[in-house]
């Protein structure tokens, strides 16, 4: 399949700050080359406190070999009212790679407050546009009962195909592309350290299967790195994963001051002023 030709913005900014020092902004597309602008953890934090779920600072100290001083790390954790439902920032605290990149949030729901733990969590590393993952939170604060599906995985595949992406010839009913391949949705065995209540999931032993999953990601050139990854836990709810699809895959343009290098080159876009 052949990249398609577009008509591109080569002053683009790659870079944090115009010469002038102001932030030219731009309308640019497709959402899922558009990166995170730098604001990942703003972009999603202020959804959540708009929406009324509390965060706590969580702080942790170690002192290194050889020394008396204490490395401190700091995660946030934003919490839904109910306490059912809760979203953490975890890129300063080592996280696993997911994609060969670091997760930044991780995203969980339980069935009750008796229960320690969440029955599902969704992961997503630095670069996810934060548009589709503030969408995909505010469903997940919508949704009555955030740990019960409501559909199947064709809704998912509905949510992009409604938007341009094709889904895959080989796996038509659980992958899909954007024209370029440059994007995609596989529903596929979970990546090793994906949590989910699912006891399968820590199957270890190389003849043991894992649940299936969700998993999206962009990359840009073909074996190339990726820009962004998000994987899906088996049990988060297919009509939660539907709305980051279609909210991944839309046409509508985003605000952006910063773009990835990767990207920059396959970008639509115009000046916001």
């Amino acid at each position: 399949m052949q990249p398609q030709e577009a008509l591109l913005y080569p002053e683009l900014p790659s870079g944090p700050t115009a010469p002038n020092g102001a932030e030219p902004t731009y309308w640019v597309g497709p959402r899922h080359l558009a990166g995170d602008d730098g604001r990942l953890y703003d972009t999603v934090a202020d959804t959540l406190s708009g929406i009324g779920w509390t965060n706590l600072a969580l702080i942790r100290g170690r002192k290194q070999p050889d020394e008396d001083q204490q490395v401190l790390r700091s995660t946030v954790l934003h919490i839904s009212p109910d306490g059912l439902r809760w979203a953490q920032w975890v890129l300063a605290d080592e996280p696993f790679l997911l994609g060969g990149l670091p997760i930044a949030w991780q995203v969980s729901a339980r069935t009750d407050n008796s229960s320690p733990i969440g029955k599902w969590s969704a992961y997503f590393t630095p670069g996810v546009p934060g548009e589709a993952l503030a969408d995909f939170l505010l469903a997940l604060d919508a949704h009555d009962q955030p740990t019960t599906s409501w559909a199947g995985p064709e809704r998912v595949l509905d949510a992009a195909t409604a938007h341009g992406w094709r889904r895959a010839t080989d796996r038509p009913h659980t992958a899909a592309a954007d024209p370029t391949a440059t994007g995609r949705l596989a529903y596929s065995e979970m990546p090793p350290l994906i949590q989910d209540a699912d006891p399968h999931t820590l199957a270890t032993e190389a003849d043991q299967t894992r649940p299936a999953g969700w998993q999206a990601w962009s990359q840009p050139t073909p074996n190339g790195a990726c820009l962004w990854a998000a994987s899906f836990s088996h049990g988060v709810p297919h009509d939660l994963v539907a709305t980051f699809a279609a909210s991944l895959t839309t046409s509508t343009p985003v605000l952006r001051r910063v773009l990835p290098d990767s990207t920059k080159g396959r970008l639509l876009g115009a000046p916001a002023d």
